[in-house]
């Protein structure tokens, strides 16, 4: 038996979370969309894939959503960009944040 293995270009970050054993830095990017509308939101609280992921599920579960694209700031404030063919509710963003267990930072 061969086992393989494969780099997936983590970065321990040393912040950790609730939601995952070892601490991760990671930053989950999809290619951009030509068409369409993009909205941009500050998300506080992630510091691992695993919150990318659930981020990511959550927001891609709103109707309208085409793709969704993280640049991780692991404990600080990420940056998530949210691709559709329409301008989307942000009230429907935000309580898809929110659902994941996240903050959307107003700036407020």
């Amino acid at each position: 038996m061969t086992i393989e293995r494969i780099e997936l270009g983590l970065k321990d970050s040393g912040a950790g979370c609730a939601c995952c054993a070892a601490p991760n830095s990671s930053t989950t990017q999809k290619p951009a969309m030509e068409a369409g509308t993009s909205t941009t939101l500050l998300v506080d609280g992630m510091t691992c894939a695993h919150c990318v992921g659930s981020v990511t599920e959550e927001l891609s579960a709103v109707p309208g959503v085409q793709d969704v694209s993280v640049a991780l700031t692991a404990g600080g404030t990420s940056t998530v960009t949210v691709r559709s063919a329409a301008p989307l509710e942000r009230a429907a963003l935000h309580a898809a944040v929110a659902e994941a267990g996240y903050t959307v930072n107003t700036g407020a």
